[in-house]
């Protein structure tokens, strides 16, 4: 947990006052304002600016015209290194820059690039979309099964409108939130979005900003959640000005691994933390975002009270307006605070990324151990753990990073703990991108499928993952040629971490981040939902059985045991009587007589089979009876789902019980 130790008041000077509704602004004309930076349309005519520009003596906005020079508006100096000013002549659709001593810039809270990062930023009016989501409340935080998807590759047109065709198929699926994937705009044609730029503007690549707005109303029309994944750890190395206007909103003392962190404590803060701060409420009060999932929020460095992270929280759930707001956090150090109420010393959101659930099945899976899965068996005992207690280092012993990794997590609620087989980043850590169905068998693949969506915490799918997709996904970004050298370079040393993938024989099929064909081939063929039918309804039965079966839904308890190195149970109890029992095998065949009493019936009842991953309908080989007068056998590479059977006579009769 973070020091409890506060900044000092100079490294955390607050912005001044600022304009808001019916308030005047310094050079006294009377504004409306929604957020204290960027291009608002006001309500009179004109648009406001706001910026901050401590490195420069003036500011002002250039406002091109169709013909002619661009018109100059001088903004006034406030206190604090803000500038303001009103420019009645602007209007929604015009183009425009910031002048400052250095030169013309884009908007640092931009709402829109459609050039790119190095062109002219767009007045956008928000208010001019009409939105129908009026009565949309949000989700609550259990049930909940999380999609996560990429703009540019979920459909072959790679755009807001294509995407939003396909909403209505994931809600049949089973689908309840949609996570999508950084969408600031960045440079290049393509990339996967984690090196943005400018942060308050939807990348132009996509679509137009109002094209997002009705991708996500659509959602809502349709019952869906949608959280977007935003970066506040770095920003990319390809048009980012906002140094331009201030040095202060990078830390030169503590990089990330991408490169200078934001200076989220250190002088001049406050105004870089309001900015971030707008950025999260921006989405959700814009653009009807349901929340947000912060990427590698360990490398969010701060050491003032309260931490960004808990302000951000606050922030976003007062912008969404009394909506559910859904925050998760991904934090590879396993920080259980970040997700514990702000009473209780945490920063108080929902849920957390565990890398552990999808580290063990991948072993179990593949059988390679090698990088950050090194300290992983894959064994029963690892997944009844993450099961039972979410991850599985929470402040033990990590023999690879050579230091106690996690922290207690114990009284997290499963619902906090965010687990996948399969993610953007998981996938494209490996020599050709494959999904884990092209590296696993196929009864390993389905009996994991099982764990992942019968299991008490919230799964994740990967797009394409429901319907056993063959394209591959990479690391794709598209820069400069300096810059794509680069690129290359550091993703080959990353990757080299991995003994396989760093062999001769390997490493030169490495693919390369900035060939468009990299990112060509990560598109979704959607027709292969049809051709893998059997993946696509194995998936639809399981999120149709958690979703619809009263007790695996809302179990009044669970638990979990081991019965084998590869195999496990997992019953969830029901206070009818109704109790449900997964039993995994992922290695060979298992005959036992056990004494394990997870394995007992309801009182006068035998088991049935409620669902198995070796029906034929998933191109299974078929299921068994699991129980004899002997004991129990359980297939290989299978998951069994049983319910109480029929009413049995258990009654032990006077001479067996006198014997």
């Amino acid at each position: 947990m973070p020091s409890k130790r506060s900044a000092a008041p100079s490294s955390r000077a607050s912005a001044p006052a600022r304009p808001a509704h019916g308030q005047v602004d310094p050079a006294g004309a009377e504004v409306r304002r929604r957020f204290p930076i960027g291009a608002e349309v006001q309500p009179a005519g004109g648009v406001h600016f706001r910026v901050w520009a401590p490195k420069s003596r003036s500011a002002a906005v250039e406002l091109e015209r169709a013909t002619g020079a661009p018109e100059r508006v001088p903004l006034t100096a406030e206190s604090s290194g803000y500038f303001s000013g009103l420019a009645p002549t602007a209007r929604a659709g015009m183009r425009y820059r910031i002048h400052l001593d250095a030169g013309a810039f884009p908007d640092p809270a931009s709402r829109f690039q459609p050039d790119g990062p190095h062109g002219a930023s767009e007045i956008v009016d928000p208010d001019a979309f009409r939105w129908t989501d009026h009565g949309w409340r949000g989700r609550s935080s259990r049930g909940l099964v999380i999609y996560e998807l990429h703009l540019g590759t979920f459909t072959p047109e790679g755009t807001w409108r294509a995407a939003a065709e396909q909403l209505s198929a994931l809600r049949q699926l089973g689908i309840t939130t949609l996570e999508v994937m950084p969408i600031a705009e960045f440079a290049g044609a393509f990339g996967w979005g984690y090196d943005g730029v400018d942060l308050f503007a939807p990348t132009r690549l996509y679509g137009t900003p109002d094209d997002a707005r009705a991708f996500v109303n659509r959602a809502h029309e349709l019952g869906l959640m949608v959280i977007l994944d935003v970066v506040y750890n770095h920003l990319g190395p390809d048009g980012n000005y906002l140094t331009q206007f201030a040095a202060d909103y990078l830390s030169r003392t503590r990089p990330t691994e991408w490169g200078e962190s934001i200076n989220f404590d250190g002088p001049n803060s406050g105004p870089v933390r309001e900015f971030f701060l707008t950025n999260a409420r921006t989405w959700i009060q814009e653009f009807h975002f349901d929340g947000l999932r912060l990427d590698a929020t360990q490398q969010i460095f701060d050491r003032s009270t309260p931490h960004f992270l808990t302000e951000l929280a606050a922030a976003a759930r007062t912008a969404g307006g009394g909506r559910i707001t859904y925050l998760v956090a991904e934090n590879e150090p396993q920080h259980a605070w970040l997700v514990r109420p702000v009473e209780s010393g945490g920063c108080g959101m929902d849920a957390i990324w565990n890398d552990d659930f999808h580290h063990t099945a991948r072993v179990a899976a593949t059988g390679h151990a090698e990088a950050y899965y090194s300290d992983y068996q894959g064994t029963a005992r690892e997944f009844v753990g993450a099961l039972k207690r979410g991850f599985l280092f929470q402040g033990q012993w990590c023999r690879r990073q050579q230091k106690c990794r996690g922290s207690p997590a114990l009284d997290l609620a499963p619902e906090q703990f965010v687990v996948f087989l399969q993610n953007h980043d998981q996938v494209a850590n490996s020599l050709r991108g494959e999904r884990l169905h092209q590296l696993a068998s196929p009864g390993v693949t389905r009996a994991l499928t099982a764990v992942l969506l019968l299991g008490p915490q919230t799964p994740l799918l990967f797009q394409g993952q429901e319907f056993g997709a063959s394209a591959p996904f990479l690391y794709f970004a598209d820069h400069s040629p300096e810059l794509r050298r680069r690129v290359s370079e550091g993703r080959r040393q990353f990757l080299g971490q991995f003994p396989t993938i760093a062999s001769s024989e390997c490493h030169s099929l490495l693919a390369e981040p900035a060939e468009r064909e990299t990112f060509l081939r990560a598109k979704l063929d959607w027709a292969e939902r049809e051709r893998h039918a059997a993946s696509y309804r194995l998936h639809a039965d399981l999120l149709r059985l958690r979703r619809e079966d009263a007790t695996l839904a809302a179990p009044d308890d669970f638990d979990a045991a081991v019965l084998d190195r590869d195999a496990f149970v997992y019953r969830c109890f029901s206070a009818r009587g109704a109790d449900r029992l997964l039993i995994v095998n992922l290695g060979r065949e298992l005959r036992f007589t056990t004494a394990e009493p997870l394995l007992a019936p309801t009182e006068g009842h035998g088991w049935d089979v409620l669902w198995s991953s070796e029906a034929p309908l998933y191109d299974g080989n078929g299921t068994p009876p699991l129980e004899s007068g002997d004991g129990w056998t359980i297939p290989g590479c299978t998951a069994v789902l049983l319910q109480p059977g029929a009413p049995r006579d258990f009654s032990i009769s006077a001479s067996d019980a006198h014997d």
